[in-house]
């Protein structure tokens, strides 16, 4: 196995950030063991949630062996974690986009396997990250001192990426009874990581954000990037050992695709925003899909947003679409704090046959009042907003990885420094809009979209002129270059 915390990208990582990185690896393996001999068994079935809409199969570790044998010509696997939602959400726009070209994906995600060191590992840091991201929305004096920094810059440098390559080391295991010549897409940096580590030979590392940082670096795969500013700045690596002029990665390592986005999304998106308009100009009631992540952040925001709007619903004005994943506690909170509104509300809990049929008749028919969806199942809590974008006139979300989604966007108060480039990019694309700070500015924007024409019209047109210019066509980009891959070697 290649020590990739030494050397990146030809820029050798000093001593003292070396050792640090090892000292990273053997403080897991003190609490978690060494499992890097381990020959754990594989077992391949069919997703309950994506199978049907995306013919997705789950790949099972340490499970006993499954009946299923790859798909050695047409299979691709899509690596990935539940770090909040976001991850999981870019999986399933690259699992779409495999299924539309006639492809078979297959779901790995690195932390599922809970006997493994590998699961052990991340679900340490992916606790550590909810937390921080919880408590930087009650405390601002963590957010400014600590979170902002961390999220900025820390994850900025190349000596992160050194022990975050340590720490992989100890992912590779899972992937030891994978056939070798499959591809990989990975939607998080560690299942890129690890799969190199492991050995697979065509791995493309689909960087998520819009602001370069080495935390997203897998050397030895191919990264792909939503943005030409992230192609700019990962060339160049800019900033990743504060103001040293460091050695680019080279042009085969890195390749601009656009946005990541689901084949049903980018399909019918000149029909979506028609109907959008149409609403606008017919004054039908504007629909807002309101979604909470998996960190469960933003709730007194949340509410502040749902209590606006309340009055415009009543009216028939507005109408509002509220996923709170699979949290039903904040669900509870809601409707603790908000007078009214579980009386008004119709819910979509836990049955999914239910939201699928919901969302497919909204599309086409008329809606009104307060509609809220919480799934357990972890799939069917991140696919129900996909689902339902289709149907929904502006999505209100923090400018994560829904930033890149061809729907018009409000934009919340960011919860990590990196996610302020999202909001810059949908606003200069003509999708999104700023990030609004505070609530008072939240709710301007509202009544702006609410009241107003020629924002929110804007906003559908340029979405229209986006897609002509392939701007949401990264998901296809990013599996035809999987799979070219293994061709051109």
């Amino acid at each position: 196995m290649t020590d990739r915390s030494k050397v990146i990208f030809g820029n050798v990582i000093k001593e003292n950030s070396r050792r640090k990185a090892e000292r990273s690896k053997q403080k897991y393996i003190r609490r978690y063991g060494d499992d890097s001999n381990a020959d754990y068994s594989i077992k391949i079935r069919e997703n309950p949630c994506l199978f049907d809409p995306l013919g997705v199969y789950d790949i099972r570790v340490d499970e006993g062996t499954g009946t299923l044998p790859f798909d050695k010509e047409k299979g691709l696997i899509v690596g990935n974690i539940r770090m909040g939602f976001g991850h999981y959400r870019i999986s399933i726009a690259m699992a779409s986009a495999a299924h539309a070209l006639g492809y078979t994906p297959y779901w790995m995600d690195l932390n599922s396997f809970p006997n493994t060191t590998c699961t052990k590992v991340i679900s340490a840091q992916n606790e550590l990250y909810s937390l921080g991201s919880r408590i930087s929305q009650k405390s601002s004096l963590f957010n400014k001192l600590l979170w902002e920094p961390l999220n900025y810059e820390g994850f900025r440098q190349l000596s992160y990426n050194a022990s975050d390559q340590k720490n992989a080391e100890l992912m590779a295991a899972v992937f030891k009874n994978i056939p070798k010549d499959i591809p990989v897409i990975g939607t998080h940096v560690w299942p890129s990581q690890a799969a190199v580590h492991a050995g697979m030979r065509y791995v493309v590392n689909a960087i998520p954000d819009n602001w370069p940082m080495a935390l997203h670096l897998a050397e030895g795969s191919v990264h792909t990037v939503q943005t030409h500013q992230s192609y700019i700045g990962y060339r160049i690596l800019n900033g990743m050992q504060k103001n040293s002029i460091l050695k680019p990665m080279p042009s085969e390592s890195l390749v601009y695709t656009g946005h990541y986005i689901d084949h049903e999304l980018v399909s019918n998106l000149s029909d979506d925003c028609n109907r959008r308009t149409g609403r606008k100009v017919s004054g039908k009631p504007m629909r807002f899909l309101l979604t909470i992540g998996g960190a469960g952040a933003q709730r007194e925001l949340f509410a502040a947003v749902i209590r606006y709007l309340m009055p415009a619903i009543r009216r028939k004005k507005a109408v509002l679409y509220i996923n709170v994943g699979d949290y039903s506690k904040v669900w509870e909170e809601l409707c603790t704090q908000i007078n009214g509104l579980q009386k008004i509300s119709r819910t979509y809990f836990n049955n999914w046959q239910q939201t699928l049929s919901f969302a497919e008749e909204a599309i086409n028919e008329e809606v009104y009042g307060i509609h809220a969806f919480c799934h357990s199942n972890i799939f069917e809590a991140v696919y129900c907003t996909n689902l339902l974008m289709r149907s929904c006139d502006v999505l209100v979300t923090k400018p994560s990885e829904l930033a890149f989604y061809p729907v018009p966007k409000l934009f919340l108060k960011r919860i990590g420094g990196h996610e302020k480039w999202g909001a810059v990019h949908s606003a200069e694309m003509g999708d999104g809009t700023l990030e609004c700070r505070d609530i008072p500015h939240t709710l301007q924007m509202i009544k702006l979209l609410l009241c107003e024409d020629g924002l929110f019209t804007q906003m559908c047109e340029q979405i229209r002129i986006n897609q002509s210019i392939g701007l949401y066509d990264g998901a296809y980009k990013a599996i035809k270059l999987a799979m070219e891959l293994r061709k051109e070697k």
